[in-house]
């Protein structure tokens, strides 16, 4: 089989690698996207209950974390949130803001799908799925790569296999094999916007709750979210869990003020002189779950008694639970239920305008395969459109 030559070669069929491939092709260049899956864009399409949370308004540099916290600027001012809202409505997709920014599909993932394919379609880049890459080299300022399909070359090759989060659709790590091969600099990874699990005295403490859902405002170290916090048979998840993941590290605890509107310590003391003969449990089962309170109560931390015997020490104490309640999380459900892979190739590698690789000229890397990763709600699909157009400028 003939080998066949191209101006880019992009690996990684995803929103970063298509959004790449679409702006290459628009200069005129000759494109070959290959991916190893069967199916296009697959974290697209599960994401946000399969209408995909595709941006968020709120972006802002300091919602993604990095070794670089100013690298992921340049790409956003290349291409930012207004700039993908308008690619969406310029092809007739329609959408909603559900909350804090995040924009979803009215209808289908799948129609940020087909946008993309569309987009590449038109600009002339060709995309080829079910592709194995059985190696990379690179001589004389070209890129082979040897596939199942055949021998492809470029000048330009762009990395864009997002990182290890979610293995069941087909993450691997390819990505990272390609930078150690090119002496390309790592970060440390971890699984990030991953729900915590239990330890075995938690784990029995909250056995059969899973399901109990409550607004919160969860705090690690200087970093606070306010989201619901989810009980599941295995840990803490929700929103506020999820965010607070990325900042979280081994070993550490976590702080939950669990709703913040209430004032614990007034609602006590006014129940005590207002409604004495009412159990303690159900005052507060009026504001958080009953099968939660309950659970409390069976364990002592909170007293199985009316009001009227309700001590100025108990409502402090009580207070201080919902309002510093301490987890100390057992570790996280890892990459097989995390959103997104914490660090990755490292931005002091790369040019922060193009991407492009300081000591490999040519190579690329871009989405989630770099250390540039974002808060839950959209910001992490932005950092792909943005980092694909940045490097579909040059590569």
């Amino acid at each position: 089989m003939a080998t066949q030559n191209y101006d880019v070669l992009i690996i990684g069929a995803g929103g970063a690698g298509l959004m790449c491939a679409a702006e290459c092709g628009k200069r005129g260049r000759k494109v070959l996207v290959v991916d190893h899956a069967d199916k296009v864009g697959k974290k697209i399409l599960i994401s946000g209950g399969g209408r995909c949370n595709f941006t968020n308004l709120n972006i802002l540099p300091e919602r993604f974390l990095s070794e670089n916290k100013h690298f992921c600027k340049s790409a956003f001012s290349q291409f930012d949130q207004h700039d993908f809202i308008a690619l969406v409505q310029k092809h007739g997709i329609k959408f909603h803001e559900k909350k804090l920014g995040q924009q979803f599909c009215d209808e289908s993932a799948q129609q940020i799908v087909d946008m993309l394919l569309a987009e590449c379609a038109e600009a002339g880049a060709a995309v080829q799925m079910n592709t194995t890459i059985d190696g990379i080299t690179h001589t004389e300022g070209t890129y082979t790569i040897k596939t199942s399909e055949g021998d492809y070359t470029a000048q330009s090759l762009v990395i864009a296999t997002g990182g290890l989060s979610i293995p069941k659709i087909g993450a691997t790590s390819f990505g990272y094999e390609v930078a150690k091969q090119f002496d390309v600099q790592l970060t440390d990874l971890m699984p990030a916007l991953v729900p915590f699990t239990f330890n075995n005295k938690d784990a029995e403490l909250y056995e059969g709750l899973s399901g109990i859902a409550f607004d919160a405002e969860v705090t690690c170290g200087k970093t606070q979210f306010r989201e619901n916090v989810l009980l599941t048979h295995r840990g803490l998840s929700g929103p506020a869990i999820l965010q607070i993941s990325s900042y979280w590290r081994p070993g550490e605890s976590i702080t939950i003020q669990l709703l913040p509107d209430v004032d614990w310590q007034t609602l006590m003391k006014d129940k005590r002189q207002t409604n004495p003969k009412q159990d303690l449990a159900n005052v507060l089962a009026e504001q958080l779950p009953k099968r939660f309170v309950q659970r409390l109560v069976e364990n002592d931390y909170i007293p199985n008694t009316s009001m009227a015997q309700v001590s100025d020490k108990v409502i402090h104490d009580l207070t201080e639970l919902f309002t510093k309640f301490t987890f100390k999380p057992n570790g996280t459900e890892g990459y097989r239920k995390a959103e997104v892979t914490l660090g990755g190739v490292s931005t002091a590698a790369l040019n922060a305008r193009t991407l492009e690789c300081k000591t490999q000229e040519g190579l690329f890397f871009i989405g989630e395969v770099v250390d540039v990763t974002g808060w839950l709600g959209g910001y992490n699909f932005q950092w792909a459109w943005s980092s694909g157009f940045a490097a579909g400028q040059v590569a």
